[in-house]
């Protein structure tokens, strides 16, 4: 029984002694983020109730944001998406309407509703922690058949499209695999490992800074942009020196 006391009163003390020396920092940080969440909801009520709610909830105009999560929110919000200029097929991008600091009250905010999706950490956005050429194999396995081969976008169906992911941030191009915005599918952890999505955003990072040796990339849209270059410059070409060539000659 003395072991026992003696045990109890060790744990007593020690977490006694952890609460005494965190709990300030502990309710500091509960405060930001308290007056984040609130300053965030004022920013929704006055910016995005008028289409998804005014508890989030979603309406015939928008979906219901409850468990999209902080990642979503920052995705939409920071690449100018949201708020909607207009409907149409897809939201565009465009420069964003909030500063940093209003999107992550906002972000807060949306996550406070329900657990989601959280922004990512910055050790998993880091393009020399990551192998591009693994990163491009995943690249072309999962994302290739929409935005290109090296990311220059391409059209979809119904007006829609796979927009381009030359200058994307890395936490966009991460949070928009975690979410799926708009056309795109969710790549989960489960789907892609927070190391695989580091890997395609350091093979997306390298193929947007290297140069092209061979001379114009043309969109580095692949052969069909190469071929027509051929057929509309290079057969003229050769219309033009044969009619040179025959006039030469009479």
């Amino acid at each position: 029984m003395a072991l026992a006391v003696l045990l109890l009163l060790g744990l007593l003390l020690t977490g006694g002694a952890y609460a005494m020396f965190t709990n300030s920092a502990s309710a500091n940080a509960q405060q930001v983020s308290a007056q984040d969440i609130a300053e965030g909801e004022k920013l929704f009520v006055a910016n995005c109730a008028t289409c998804h709610g005014m508890n989030a909830e979603g309406s015939e105009n928008g979906p219901s944001l409850i468990g999209v999560g902080a990642a979503a929110v920052d995705f939409q919000v920071g690449t100018g998406r949201m708020p909607l200029q207009m409907h149409g097929p897809q939201a565009a991008r465009k420069a964003p309407q909030f500063n940093e600091e209003e999107t992550a009250q906002l972000a807060a905010y949306v996550a406070s509703l329900a657990p989601g999706p959280a922004i990512p950490d910055d050790e998993y956005l880091d393009p020399a922690l990551g192998d591009p050429a693994a990163g491009g194999g995943l690249f072309r396995t999962n994302c290739a058949m929409c935005h290109n081969v090296v990311g220059s976008g391409g059209a979809l169906t119904r007006g829609k499209y796979a927009p381009s992911l030359s200058g994307v941030s890395e936490r966009h191009i991460y949070e928009a695999m975690q979410t799926g915005p708009q056309n795109m599918p969710k790549f989960n952890d489960a789907s892609l490992t927070p190391e695989e999505k580091r890997d395609i955003i350091a093979y997306l990072d390298e193929i947007n800074t290297m140069t092209a040796p061979g001379g114009f990339k043309l969109g580095s849209l692949g052969p069909v942009a190469e071929g027509l270059f051929i057929w509309f410059f290079g057969l003229g070409a050769v219309i033009g020196l044969t009619v040179w060539l025959s006039a030469r000659a009479k």
